[in-house]
């Protein structure tokens, strides 16, 4: 089965000096997880939260991330939602954990969906042409 996954790919120009906080900026932005109303940058301070603990496997609850981040636990949840959304992260038994345990796997899952979801529009668009006789 396929779960639903909206993500949004932005063309957004990478940052010039080597800063690991701007460079998670900018991944998450080009994802189109952070936007501009995300002024206290709470979604972008939830996912680091959970891209820190992937590696170890370890779901954290959204009241966990809540305490961790100074966060009202509505706020992480909205975040949360927004992250399930896009398929990056998933719901384990205890929490919420990253999809995989590394951002280069994360990106490799990412553009599997993108391929799956073209060929799936291919397939989908031959079959409407085919009906209209183009």
């Amino acid at each position: 089965m396929r779960y639903i996954h909206r993500i949004t790919i932005m063309n957004i120009r990478k940052p010039v000096q080597k800063n690991v906080n701007q460079e998670l900026q900018w991944l998450g932005s080009s994802l189109g997880l952070f936007n501009l109303r995300d002024k206290d940058k709470s979604c972008f301070r939830v996912f680091i939260e959970l891209v820190k603990t992937a590696k170890r496997g370890i779901p954290l609850s959204s009241d966990e991330l809540a305490y961790r981040l100074g966060l009202s636990r509505g706020t992480v949840v909205h975040h949360i939602h927004k992250l399930l959304e896009s398929g990056i992260v998933v719901q384990a038994p205890r929490g919420y954990i990253l999809r995989v345990d590394n951002l280069r796997e994360l990106i490799d899952e990412v553009e599997k969906d993108l391929r799956r979801t073209c060929e799936d529009l291919r397939s989908m668009a031959e079959d409407i042409d085919e009906s209209l006789g183009l």
